[in-house]
């Protein structure tokens, strides 16, 4: 009787889709590149910096900008989407509007942000904040007008009260284009708020790797990049994945 072996679990095949990851960057390093170090001095690199080096700070600043214009972004987008997805004459009215934003480049609005407001936080917040509204509520207007409206009928007809009708009927059926605005939401935002303190602050990752790169020291951009990459990943596994399981359980 030949053995049969069980599937892989997904923690399983994530894991060997790092370690493949780690051995496709050992060999190229091995191979002679000069300007790609291999893991393992990027992890003597980062442990160097954390320890040693202003490695932990830089990720304090970068990650309170992370979450200030997450939240500004997220909270004003579900707003505006929700708005032009249940009511026609608004979508029509700002439907332009949403176009524009969606396709004038980052970078322009951050030079704009900085020269009307100033080389200050509140500048750097809003730059982020609206690059990302522009995708949250072109994700929640869809999301709005996707909605089963006998259910909001049967609210309507028990004359369910506002709140209660807001979250037995309403969100639920949103949570899922929540949860996707979330998701590309974090991972738009972290890259832009890397080129803002690229651009103009003092501190936070951006801004040290803008200085690691004017030396061609490639190590520690590794490491930068790769400790806020662990961030963001811890991110999606610990908070935004168990989340997302809660808010639709509903599905089941």
């Amino acid at each position: 009787m030949g053995l049969v072996r069980a599937p892989l679990s997904e923690a399983g095949l994530r894991l060997v889709s790092a370690l493949l990851l780690l051995a496709l960057w050992q060999a190229a390093a091995l191979a002679g590149s000069t300007l790609l170090p291999g893991p393992v001095t990027v992890a003597r690199t980062l442990i160097e910096d954390a320890t040693q080096g202003p490695l932990l700070s830089d990720l304090g600043y970068t990650l309170a900008r992370v979450a200030a214009a997450f939240a500004v972004a997220m909270a004003a987008g579900s707003a505006i989407g929700m708005l032009m997805g249940r009511s026609r004459p608004v979508d029509g009215l700002f439907d332009l509007w949403l176009v524009l934003g969606l396709n004038v480049p980052a970078l322009v609005i951050i030079y704009l942000c900085y020269l009307w407001i100033g080389l200050d936080e509140v500048a750097a917040v809003a730059a982020v904040a609206l690059n990302k509204v522009p995708q949250t509520a072109v994700i929640l207007r869809e999301g709005a007008r996707s909605l089963d409206t006998s259910l909001l009928q049967v609210a309507q007809v028990l004359r369910l009260p506002w709140g209660r009708k807001m979250r037995r009927a309403y969100l639920p059926q949103l949570y899922p284009y929540f949860m996707a605005a979330t998701r590309s939401g974090l991972s738009l935002i972290w890259k832009i708020v890397l080129v803002v303190e690229l651009v103009g602050r003092s501190n936070g990752v951006g801004f040290r790797l803008g200085l690691y790169f004017q030396f061609f020291d490639v190590a520690n951009i590794l490491a930068y990049s790769a400790s806020f990459i662990a961030v963001m990943l811890a991110i999606e596994g610990l908070v935004i994945r168990p989340l997302e399981r809660r808010l639709t359980r509903w599905r089941a």
